[in-house]
């Protein structure tokens, strides 16, 4: 009698990892949309008069709060998930603009600047939760 085995996309038969083309692409394209939008968010502090500063722009400012939301949408289906944090990312963009119109401060930078903050600061809430949900279990409570 034969075995037959069934290889999993990131290994062999033999269980050694491939890397030929058929490798995941994904940490590559998460590094490439990085660079785009942190290229954005630089075009836009600097006020360059480049040609694809503003879809680039654009990018982060839907990007950086996509990306931070999300990962705070752990137990969603993907589908669910990208479209979840792309409101989340609409949601905070406009709460910006809007507080910033209100007080009468409004500046592409600073809009920039307060967008990048909040995402940090929604991201670095996500991790300080999921590190105290982690010591949580671990303690046994």
């Amino acid at each position: 009698m034969q075995t037959i085995r069934v290889k999993t996309p990131s290994t062999d038969g033999a269980g050694r990892e491939r890397t030929g083309p058929g490798r995941d692409l994904s940490p590559l394209l998460a590094g490439a949309a990085t660079a785009a939008a942190a290229a954005g968010a630089l075009l836009a502090l600097t006020g360059s008069s480049f040609v694809l500063r503003g879809p680039l722009t654009l990018f982060f400012l839907l990007g950086a709060p996509a990306c931070a939301v999300a990962a705070g949408l752990r137990g969603l289906d993907p589908l669910g998930r990208v479209l979840a944090s792309l409101a989340g990312a609409v949601v905070l963009d406009m709460l910006v603009a809007q507080g910033m119109l209100a007080v009468h401060r409004w500046s592409v930078r600073g809009g920039l600047l307060a967008v990048a903050a909040l995402s940090s600061l929604v991201l670095l809430l996500v991790m300080l939760g999921r590190a105290r949900g982690r010591t949580a279990r671990r303690r046994g409570l």
